[in-house]
């Protein structure tokens, strides 16, 4: 599914009305198509139910009036709430008018008694002030409506708030929000998501997501390449298991991790790729932490690295790891393997002495980027396909750029980077982003608190890791590794809750998340 930008959704309307779609029919679709999923919350009927609609000036608002007119039909109680009264000559508003809704605008409403009434007897609010327009600081009366309708439902928690297409004060670009904005229940989002639904602090305010198509051919946006990761794209991509498969069908991994604070590291990672499907798993670890692994891991095989010092893998390891690189396909390095400087200059040795040997291609992270991070011009000395897996933290080291930038336009910084690199960037956290060299981007569309736990990102380079290794391009393995870990993690949610997961929990459940896929 499409992810649009508001110019690009400007664009899109501009190119349906140039196939003949005029923009009132564009808002006749979005309008119904708003009430009905106001009607589906609802169970299917919305007789009897009162429900407030809040009117802005433009578009949305007629969205809005438009709504307003197939709810009332269906015999729900419509009040309407203008922040302007809209033009007398107003087809949407005069259709209303005949029809005898009670309205008002909020100049006409002294002391906002009008409001205060109709949020009293409400059971939904409808927000169709202000839509994918240029965000502007929301002041005045309009900021005095939102104000009222937010210390009415703290006091009312029954109320359902429902914006259309994202909640009024909300970047559809970045996320960002006026501290006006409501928190909706439910968001219907018209035609395609917009970015910045799925970026903080804009994503804790929309609730529930619902895309409602409005009659905009599919094909028109076939040039726009960021898109929300959707449960048939991974299954369509899934690597094949052939029943006369034999283990090197599904892939050789090496995987250079562990050091002694970070033992753990090394068993997410290694067990992750043995759960997504690889055929063949070695661990790559400090000679004197091999014994300590085996005793946890018994499908994988061993390399024992020299050591700089007990449990540190030393910089005379490169040589030697290299030449066993040529026996497997992918390599994922940097696993909890620590910043020793000799740990950190093995690193720069190895990913400096790869190409050609790895035919998959390489993932890294943590310390592997850590290293990357103080190598002046890293990308330039890796001639090969690698997907970086850095967390914001990761991300500003590599970049230079500061967390709180990286975290306000996470996908446009992941595209302006894979790009300028030339490596596959899977950007972590809440609704993570994966870019493409080619400027191609999809994102994860779950956030789960239950992920934010020491070694779930060694879970997530373990399982894209393997489905590398599966034959995947980077790109799509990328991605079904980030579905596939989020999907698991959803399922433990389910069960376990979301405090106190832990990142093996994940393990067990990988299998069962492909599983859920391929039976859909």
């Amino acid at each position: 599914m499409k992810l649009v930008t508001s110019e690009q959704m400007r664009t899109l309307e501009q190119r349906s009305v140039e196939a003949g779609v005029t923009m009132d029919m564009l808002m006749e679709n979005a309008g119904l198509a708003v009430a009905e999923e106001i009607r589906n919350l609802r169970g299917g009927s919305v007789a009897g139910c009162p429900i407030l609609i809040l009117v802005g000036p433009g578009n949305n608002g007629g969205d809005g009036l438009v709504a307003a007119r197939h709810l009332y039909d269906w015999d729900a109680e419509v009040s309407l709430y203008f922040y302007k009264r809209r033009a007398e000559g107003d087809k949407n508003f005069k259709l209303l008018q005949e029809r005898g809704l009670s309205y008002t605008d909020a100049e006409s409403d002294k002391e906002f008694v009008f409001l205060g009434d109709a949020l009293s007897s409400s059971e939904i609010v409808v927000d169709a002030l202000f839509g994918t327009g240029k965000l502007r600081p929301l002041q005045g009366t309009i900021k005095e409506v939102l104000e009222r309708v937010r210390r009415f439902r703290e006091g009312c928690p029954n109320l359902t708030i429902v914006s259309v297409d994202l909640p009024s004060g909300l970047d559809a670009d970045t996320g960002a929000v006026d501290e006006a904005c409501l928190f909706a229940d439910v968001t219907i989002t018209l035609a395609y998501p917009k970015v910045g639904l799925f970026n903080f602090p804009g994503a804790e305010r929309v609730g529930r997501v619902i895309v409602a198509p409005i009659g905009i051919k599919p094909k028109l946006a076939d040039d726009i390449n960021t898109a929300l990761i959707t449960p048939e794209w991974v299954k369509s991509v899934l690597p094949k298991r052939p029943l006369n498969a034999n283990k090197g069908s599904f892939g050789k991994v090496i995987i250079a991790a562990g050091s002694i604070n970070y033992i753990g590291a090394a068993y997410l990672a290694c067990a992750a790729a043995t759960r997504v499907g690889a055929g063949l798993v070695t661990l790559a670890t400090a000679r004197s932490l091999q014994p300590v692994l085996a005793a946890k891991l018994t499908e994988v095989t061993y390399t024992p690295l020299p050591e700089a010092e007990p449990n540190i893998i030393g910089a005379e390891a490169a040589p030697f790891f290299v030449e066993q690189l040529r026996e497997y396909d992918v390599l994922l390095m940097g696993c909890g393997l620590g910043q020793h400087p000799s740990t950190l200059e093995f690193v720069r040795k190895s990913l400096f002495s790869l190409a050609p040997i790895m035919p998959q291609g390489v993932v890294l992270d943590a310390d592997a980027l850590n290293a990357l991070a103080k190598t002046d011009k890293w990308w330039q000395k890796m001639k090969y396909p690698a997907v970086l897996t850095p967390h914001p933290g990761e991300m500003a080291r590599l970049t230079g750029i500061s967390v709180t930038e990286i975290q306000g336009n996470r996908l446009k910084v992941a595209q302006r980077m894979a790009v300028e690199w030339q490596k596959v960037v899977v950007l972590k956290g809440a609704y993570t982003v994966i870019a493409a060299p080619d400027g191609r981007a999809k994102l994860d569309p779950s956030a789960n608190p239950g992920l934010a736990s020491a070694g779930t990102g060694d879970v997530l380079s373990g399982a894209i890791a393997g489905m590398l290794a599966q034959g995947l391009p980077p790109f799509d393995a990328a991605c079904c590794g980030a579905y596939l870990h989020s999907s698991a993690g959803g399922m433990v949610r389910e069960e376990l809750g979301d405090a106190g997961m832990v990142a093996s929990d994940l393990l067990p459940v990988l299998p069962r998340a492909i599983k859920k896929l391929k039976s859909s």
